[in-house]
């Protein structure tokens, strides 16, 4: 995608919240981008998002080259419930965006989110108006990161 500005995408899936995240054309530094609650349709979730990432990559002049969305496994490292539907929650998005989708893996992202903003003094309703695109954030940060430190060992 040379001459045509670029950025990667990441979500946080939860069954009634999906937190955001977009990288700066570097590719280097995460930024949250918002929350959006799901429908009671998976393929109308995925609609939402898609027409939300169109209007954001125009209105900044973008594509997105990626889309990083985090995989909730277990603790142990075995897929879960909860995978199963980011599985198919990713099929639909293959759907709507020809770029690719990588599930990375989100273990204690929604934690960290959580202790971010405690440490920020935020109440518990501020709380959850946020942990979802803090751990968007985090999910992007770390798969940035990397990204990054794989591309340094190349040169």
């Amino acid at each position: 995608m040379k001459g045509i500005k670029t950025r990667i995408i990441a979500i946080d899936y939860g069954q009634k919240r999906i937190g955001i995240a977009y990288s700066d054309e570097t590719k280097l530094i995460a930024m949250p981008k918002e929350m959006i609650l799901t429908e009671r349709k998976l393929e109308r979730t995925a609609l939402k998002f898609a027409e939300l990432i169109r209007a954001h990559e125009k209105e900044l002049g973008y594509q997105v080259e990626e889309i990083v969305i985090g995989k909730p496994l277990l603790m142990s490292g075995k897929s879960g419930l909860m995978a199963d539907e980011v599985k198919a929650f990713v099929e639909l998005l293959s759907k709507e965006f020809t770029c690719p989708i990588i599930a990375w893996d989100e273990r204690l992202s929604s934690v960290q989110a959580e202790r971010a903003l405690i440490e920020a003094n935020l109440s518990r309703k501020q709380r959850t108006k946020h942990v979802d695109q803090v751990a968007a954030v985090i999910i992007l940060q770390s798969y940035l990161d990397h990204k990054h430190i794989a591309k340094e060992r190349q040169t």
